[in-house]
């Protein structure tokens, strides 16, 4: 009987090995014809991909999860501030839709959304890239629209970016 559940555990943590993405399997270095400048953050919503371009021709390409339905959002803005294990206080709409939430959760709690990263967008504060408590929310329409990474991959891009940097969003 012993043997029989730890069969069955055994093979649940290998499904969950196998499922889980790894940082290297996460982002990847590809080919990119796009006519965004070296240095730019683009994020193709419907893709549900961030691509930092690295000129001649070619891009990280980073998952990301994106805003849901009435929340997806498109222009140009630039990186306002970078933050290392950020507090997080719910927008309104968040703590509308979810009132037993805090008002401000300290960085590095498990209960923090915003993971071990944050690069806040210009205009309002109200976005930003940021890391995930949740690593299976990445790739999907989840967010009131931020855009959610994996934590290796916002601690690769933390590295890459600047306060300045420009951040395109396309549906």
């Amino acid at each position: 009987m012993h043997e029989k559940i730890l069969g069955l555990a055994g093979a649940a943590v290998l499904a969950m090995v196998v499922a889980a993405p790894t940082a290297a399997a996460a982002r990847e270095t590809i080919s990119f014809g796009g006519s965004y400048a070296a240095g730019t953050v683009l994020i193709v919503t419907h893709e549900r991909h961030l691509y930092y371009v690295l000129g001649n021709g070619q891009a990280i390409r980073y998952p990301v999860g994106v805003g849901r339905a009435g929340k997806r959002w498109a222009g140009a803005t630039s990186i306002e501030g970078k933050y290392r294990y950020p507090d997080w206080s719910p927008p309104a709409d968040v703590k509308r839709d979810h009132p037993s939430l805090p008002y401000v959760i300290p960085g590095g709690s498990r209960r923090n959304p915003m993971g071990v990263a944050a690069l806040t967008l210009a205009g309002g504060g109200q976005y930003a890239i940021h890391g995930t408590n949740v690593p299976r929310s990445v790739g999907g329409f989840v967010s009131y629209g931020c855009f959610r990474m994996y934590n290796a991959d916002i601690s690769d891009l933390f590295t890459r970016v600047t306060v300045g940097t420009p951040v395109v969003v396309v549906q």
